[in-house]
């Protein structure tokens, strides 16, 4: 005897229905219902989607893949499994348009606010510039940060952040308006004080570093050595004179620095970029000699002399008695910048770095003899007149 109980007629009815149900729920489509299929087309602007037990066919126009611009063919390829959202039945027509960045968006959506729950790092890019701060794509949701938290330090011009990599954290999150708000500024403080700990616990004076320039002013230039940064005062840029830090380097450059001094209370690192084997000091003093003749170009004028350039950043005096083979008043009557002229080392002091030079002592011995006594005559009649000046007036005699 079969164990199999005979359905009554009712039974039997119901069963009937709930499959028409069924199958009429899986051939048809309405708005709002989510299906998932398979892509068996891909075109340029638009993705088609075999839906199981659908007649019609799923379309996904490409402005409804992702909130994102993308290729269609390097998002999916034949085959794949999507799950999208019906925006516009047409079952007259036999299709379904549909909307994959809908349901994507309800996902993301969530992540980002998992992320605000539990206080954790997410990754994205800078897509766009608003007013107020960026918009950074994090898991295809854009999240608002304000200016003041884009980054570690003021920018002033925020389109120099456009299209980078970050990591931000999710401070605000409206659930009611799916709107997230965001800070880059707090993922990099914890990174900077963890790499600011690293950096102060093994670095010493005469360290050397390979740096990145990452901002310069008129004073000097800051360097990234490692997540930490330090000054390159204007004057260790060059052993040459220079007006600006952009004459020799620029923002974003690669260079070689060392630790020149540390302050570990105030937090303030102080670097050197220009090399001692370069100092055109050490060339000089490796030769020089007092008597020793030297061609030299006249870079500044002062009261009482000139001062000429030896080499570059090597200057020396020529002192307003030594510069022709006679009394000049100024310096100007006989030289001007950029002369270049020919004069003696008549004192050295290379530890004080201190050149005294001589024009006149190239001169011809009769020549600088009739200068010296043109000037002691000068210098006797000089006397001679404060003298009469300072003498008083003989009384005038009284006469009847």
């Amino acid at each position: 005897m079969s164990d199999e109980r005979i359905l009554t007629n009712e039974e039997l009815e119901t069963q009937e229905f709930e499959k028409q149900l069924e199958n009429y729920l899986v051939s048809t489509v309405h708005t709002g219902r989510r299906v998932t299929g398979t892509v068996e087309q891909i075109t340029e602007t638009e993705v088609r989607i075999n839906i199981p037990g659908y007649k019609g066919v799923g379309i996904i126009p490409v402005d409804e893949l992702s909130d994102e611009p993308v290729d269609p063919e390097n998002m999916l390829k034949i085959g794949d499994e999507v799950t999208a959202v019906v925006t516009k039945p047409n079952d007259l027509e036999g299709f379904a348009m549909l909307s994959k960045k809908r349901i994507d968006s309800v996902v993301n959506m969530g992540i980002v606010r998992d992320a605000f729950e539990n206080n954790t790092i997410l990754s994205g890019k800078i897509v766009q510039i608003i007013k107020g701060g960026v918009l950074v794509s994090t898991n295809a949701v854009r999240v608002f940060v304000p200016a003041s938290l884009a980054s570690l330090r003021y920018v002033a011009d925020l389109n120099s952040l456009l299209n980078s990599d970050v990591n931000l954290k999710i401070i605000e999150f409206d659930e009611k308006k799916n709107r997230a708000t965001g800070s880059i500024k707090a993922v990099l403080a914890e990174e900077y004080k963890e790499k600011e700990a690293a950096f102060w616990s093994t670095t010493e004076e005469g360290k050397a570093y390979s740096g990145v320039v990452k901002s310069i002013t008129n004073f000097g230039a800051f360097v990234d050595i490692g997540g930490i940064d330090g000054l390159v005062h204007i004057t260790e840029l060059s052993w040459s004179r220079i007006k600006h830090p952009s004459d020799v380097i620029k923002i974003g450059q690669e260079i070689d620095v060392y630790i020149k001094s540390l302050d570990k209370e105030k937090k303030k690192i102080s670097l050197g970029y220009k090399k001692d084997s370069e100092n055109p000091w050490n060339t000089f003093s490796a030769t020089a000699q007092i008597n020793d003749i030297v061609e030299c170009k006249i870079v500044r004028l002062v009261p009482f002399g000139a001062f000429a350039e030896i080499l570059p950043s090597v200057d020396g005096l020529i002192h307003i008695s030594q510069i022709a083979n006679k009394h000049i008043a100024k310096p100007e009557d006989e030289l001007s910048v950029g002369m270049v002229v020919s004069a003696k080392i008549i004192e050295l002091d290379l530890e004080k770095k201190k050149i005294s030079l001589s024009m006149r002592e190239l001169l011809a011995p009769e020549e600088r003899k009739a200068s010296e006594d043109e000037e002691e005559a000068s210098a006797e009649d000089s006397a001679v007149t404060e003298e009469a000046a300072t003498e008083e007036p003989a009384a005038e005699e009284v006469t009847e």
